[in-house]
């Protein structure tokens, strides 16, 4: 396994602030993932990633099998292992078959998502890969199932933020749960 290349350590007297966002974590998911170790470097990091990950578990009208499906291909293509595999265990916390779940990877239309929510998906997913080639179109028919801007805008951000977090979890080598052990 590889070693992290920077060891997450709270700035001084910043230590409190970090715990007690690390406690909340904890609290929420049973566990801190190593993932979220790495952001205590930078508290207010730190609280802006949480921020964005609160308000996709609770205040945006994309289901968490979407929110869930978006992070684990984006994931799947950036070459993320924590993050999919952290997300592969999200899906089977919700009933999912792994197996199923992983024919995705290769072809997003086997995502466990509804119909009404495939188009977001495939949106999110054209954003990060090929922004450019994103037309009304795309958008037109996100809206034809129902979806708001708002929506249309919820999933490319989910989209972004996570390719933003699999690069920085690349990048300092946190491969796996148990990395700052």
């Amino acid at each position: 396994m590889t070693q992290p290349l920077i060891t997450p350590t709270p700035p001084a007297g910043e230590e409190a602030r970090v715990a007690g966002v690390f406690n909340a974590i904890q609290e929420n998911l049973g566990f801190l993932p190593d993932g979220l170790k790495l952001y205590g470097i930078s508290p207010p990091l730190l609280e802006t990633f949480i921020g964005n990950i609160a308000y996709f578990r609770s205040g945006t009208r994309l289901s968490p099998v979407l929110t869930t499906s978006i992070r684990y291909l984006v994931s799947s293509q950036s070459d993320c292992t924590f993050c999919i595999d952290m997300n592969e265990g999200f899906f089977t916390s919700m009933g999912f078959d792994l197996e199923s779940v992983r024919q995705a990877r290769s072809n997003p239309d086997l995502a466990p998502v509804s119909e009404q929510e495939r188009p977001l998906l495939k949106l999110a997913l054209k954003a990060i890969n090929a922004p450019e080639d994103v037309s009304a179109g795309d958008l037109d028919h996100a809206r034809a199932q129902g979806w708001t801007d708002r929506d249309i805008f919820d999933a490319v951000a989910q989209a972004a933020s996570n390719k933003a977090f699999n690069y920085m979890l690349r990048t300092f080598k946190i491969e796996h749960q148990g990395a700052f052990v």
